[in-house]
């Protein structure tokens, strides 16, 4: 990254993470790396990690980073599972060799056979030989799964999600004719072969669908999440891009399914993961660093945080397949990037290196730590550091309580990058359920470009005692000219919710 920053790059952009749970800032090579950009102005876009769905699993969460989670697009490449009783259930596949026939394959649960999750070796081949194998998702690879069962001897394969999964499909290369299902109709097609008593299917494959057959966007289950691990003020992830089903350049040196007994060499491939999903929002950065040379990378960030959607084709909000139900701020960050909007935000939140420095203060660093971010022990000033860290002026609020009777106030300053120099801003306010939100002052009345503004927003606790079903509620802000709306999720935690690391 530092080679990166002496080569005098714009944008640099890491698909790339931590395996488990996001370590210290200061011991993150990433986290440091690219403190070291920023500071020299070049926005860091990263994956979030492919660890969803649980929570706490996002990684590259420094505030000074894009960190990006993966959602799905509105094309398919569907593939039908057809049952020996007529019923069709919805899968999808990338298997391009010779399609199976319409004639009915004897069907057979892979955990009759030896291995539920179709582990390479484990399948007793006298019961898969010439069988369509159904295959449980989890601990190997989806493309491994088929290849255990053609090595078994097995001429296809159905692979069902589990609950961890939920309904997230994702089109893979199989080596065998097979599809992917989620966990309902999964769950079906496993009754049918252990009630039938011969239970057959077929797989009928349907080519490429572009359209509105299931709604789009939808978060990835396997998509990193949070709060925030390291500073649960932060939020993050901070937008969702495509990051399922993508078509990327390949490499001739790999099969497409990356396993040795594949002689296949291809040079694109439909490929799914954050890695995916942040080069999409590192090339849209590029794209606004061209557009509006002067802004800084916490600006473009906060343009694209603002002006980002969070509704779905349907115009319901964006839903996460690892549930089925809506997704939330710790899942979609402040939503699905929008390039156009982007492009003119009306108002960016901006931040600097001693921003940043001031923010590690409220973590409890000491001057010798931050030396490690800014190279210099003496830059390590935390006379003017926050109250906390969520007073970073980050486009998002995340207000963790520790008690039902808090209050927390952040301050916030905006700039105007709006072609209107004497534009008028006023808030509309969502409030997450169980607290008021206010702010001051009820307008922001400008009088001239790149003029900036400030504003306090209070989360308090409404009522004594509140009652909460969950760990955590969601709301947001958004200030409005009339030409432009610039939207910041809002998150509450509640004291029941702990698991947040220090430093």
């Amino acid at each position: 990254m530092d080679e990166a920053v002496a080569d005098g790059v714009d944008v640099i952009s890491l698909s790339v993470g931590a395996n488990g749970y996001a370590p210290s800032f200061f011991t993150d090579s990433i986290a440091i790396g690219a403190f070291h950009a920023v500071s020299k102005g070049i926005v860091v876009s990263c994956s979030a990690g492919n660890s969803g769905p649980g929570e706490y699993t996002a990684v590259n969460i420094a505030p000074w980073i894009l960190t990006v989670g993966a959602s799905t697009i509105d094309r398919e490449f569907p593939a039908d599972v057809v049952l020996g009783d007529g019923r069709v259930f919805g899968g999808v596949s990338l298997y391009a060799g010779d399609p199976l026939d319409s004639t009915q394959l004897p069907l057979v649960f892979a955990g009759d056979c030896g291995s539920p999750l179709c582990l390479m070796g484990e399948l007793d081949s006298k019961k898969v030989a010439g069988k369509m194998v159904l295959c449980l998702r989890g601990n190997n690879a989806r493309v491994e799964k088929g290849a255990a069962v053609k090595l078994a001897g097995g001429v296809g394969m159905i692979l069902a999600n589990t609950e961890e999964s939920g309904e997230e499909l994702i089109a893979d290369s199989h080596l065998v004719p097979a599809t992917m299902v989620g966990q309902k109709f999964g769950d079906k097609i496993r009754y049918y072969v252990q009630t039938d008593p011969s239970p057959t299917a077929t797989i009928v494959f349907r080519g490429t669908v572009i359209g509105k057959s299931r709604s789009a966007p939808r978060v990835a289950a396997f998509s990193s999440r949070g709060p925030n691990y390291r500073a649960p003020e932060i939020l993050k992830p901070d937008v969702i891009a495509p990051g399922v089903n993508i078509l990327a350049a390949w490499t001739g040196a790999a099969s497409p399914t990356d396993l040795d007994i594949d002689s296949r060499r291809v040079e694109f491939n439909i490929i799914s993961g954050t890695s995916m999903s942040c080069p999409h929002v590192s090339g849209l950065a590029a794209l606004l660093r061209q557009a509006h040379p002067e802004w800084s990378p916490a600006a473009i960030k906060s343009a694209l945080m603002t002006t980002a959607y969070n509704l779905d084709n349907s115009g319901e909000t964006i839903k996460d397949l690892a549930t089925g139900v809506e997704s939330t701020p710790f899942v979609r960050g402040a939503g699905h990037v929008d390039p156009n909007a982007a492009l003119d935000p009306g108002l960016v939140y901006d931040a600097g290196s001693d921003d940043y420095v001031a923010f590690l203060c409220t973590l409890g660093y000491s001057p010798s730590l931050i030396s490690i971010f800014t190279q210099d022990a003496s830059v390590a000033d935390c006379s003017t550091k926050f109250a906390r860290p969520g007073d970073l002026n980050y486009p998002a609020f995340a207000a963790v309580f520790s008690s039902y009777q808090d209050s927390v106030t952040y301050r916030r300053v905006v700039r105007n990058v709006g072609s209107n120099s004497s534009a008028v801003y006023q808030p509309t306010i969502a409030s997450p359920y169980g607290v008021d939100v206010t702010v001051t002052p009820s307008k922001l009345a400008f009088d001239g470009k790149q003029q900036s503004l400030g504003y306090e927003i209070t989360i308090a606790v409404s009522g004594n005692p509140v009652i909460v079903d969950s760990s955590y509620s969601f709301g947001s802000i958004t200030w409005s000219d009339g030409a432009h709306d610039v939207t910041s999720p809002i998150a509450v935690t509640w004291p029941s919710n702990g698991g947040a690391a220090a430093m």
